[in-house]
């Protein structure tokens, strides 16, 4: 029996769902420990990243590193995707439950790096996200590919491959106990 994206998605939402909260700390440190090793001779670069929800990977203090030296974006939801915004205190809460920085007239098309939250990802390591297909949309809207990481609380990989064409990829995969590189 072959498993479809829609199994492994309810699998990995599931499992990530099931992860104590006693050791969320540590968890979320390990891969912050990782990123800021993949990221320590990043200068001067355009990175997108996400402000964590309650079951992903809180990447707060990782903003505040990589902001001193970077241009940081985080994601404004428009309509079925989004574009990227300048990372700027007040963040706001919107759909999903979402923070976000305020909406910019600025169009920004090219980022260097771009770091993704990820439900799952298969063989291909390409992404299982929420099903709206919102980074997906994003990704091809870029100019250029940038080089992107994944970052998972906990690992949700299978070795079928269960994404569509378009689903997105990454170069780095981050979680507490792997790294995966393509």
């Amino acid at each position: 029996m072959t498993l479809t994206k829609a199994q492994f998605r309810k699998k990995s939402l599931d499992k990530l769902r099931r992860l104590s909260p006693h050791n969320r700390l540590y968890r979320d440190s390990l891969v912050n420990a990782k990123l800021l090793n993949e990221l320590k001779n990043v200068r001067n670069k355009s990175i997108l990243i996400y402000y964590p929800l309650a079951n992903e990977v809180n990447l707060v203090k990782i903003i505040n590193i990589i902001r001193k030296n970077n241009n940081v974006y985080l994601p404004f939801m428009e309509q079925q995707s989004f574009k990227m915004v300048k990372f700027r205190l007040p963040l706001h809460k919107k759909k999903f439950g979402i923070l976000e920085a305020g909406n910019s007239l600025r169009k920004i098309n090219t980022i260097d790096i771009a770091i993704v939250p990820a439900i799952g990802v298969d063989v291909n390591l390409q992404r299982v996200g929420f099903g709206k297909g919102m980074y997906d949309r994003f990704f091809a809207s870029l100019q250029k590919k940038p080089y992107t990481i994944f970052i998972q609380a906990d690992e949700c990989y299978t070795k079928e491959k269960v994404c569509d064409g378009y689903d997105i990829s990454c170069d780095v995969l981050l979680t507490p106990k792997t790294l995966r590189r393509k």
